[in-house]
């Protein structure tokens, strides 16, 4: 079985309830759902500006468990309003279109923070990581 690495807990709530924001087993790196939160806990108003919050920490995520995004072939997207689905869509692309990954967007009742408009997961296959001997 391969090894799990996971990126460092961000929050009490993932402690508490007991899952991971992203982790990398094998070539296997798959991101939770992310919300476009920012670093002092505010959220913008709009559907694009959260995708593109979404998009630059799943970039982040990926990076920091030795991915690419050109590696990302899954990505999954939620909104609370199918209005907002443009917004998200050319986020995606600002962000992803290079890497050509599958895509789903669909519209869902709610999130758990009634200021989220939008949710995205993805997955990647990254090439293998290469120990060095000494």
């Amino acid at each position: 079985m391969a090894e799990r690495r996971c990126i460092p807990p961000l929050s009490p709530f993932e402690e508490e309830i007991g899952f991971t924001r992203a982790l990398r087993t094998g070539n296997r790196i798959v991101v939770s759902g992310t919300v476009g939160v920012e670093e002092d806990g505010s959220v913008a108003p709009d559907a694009g500006t959260q995708a593109d919050r979404c998009f630059t920490l799943i970039a982040r995520y990926i990076e920091e468990l030795g991915g690419r995004t050109d590696d990302v072939v899954r990505v999954r997207m939620f909104v609370t309003d199918i209005q907002d689905a443009d917004a998200v869509s050319a986020a995606f692309s600002r962000h992803l279109k290079h890497a050509r990954p599958t895509g789903t967007l669909v519209a869902i009742a709610a999130l758990y923070d009634s200021r989220w408009k939008v949710e995205i997961e993805a997955e990647a296959e990254a090439e293998a990581v290469v120990e060095e001997t000494p």
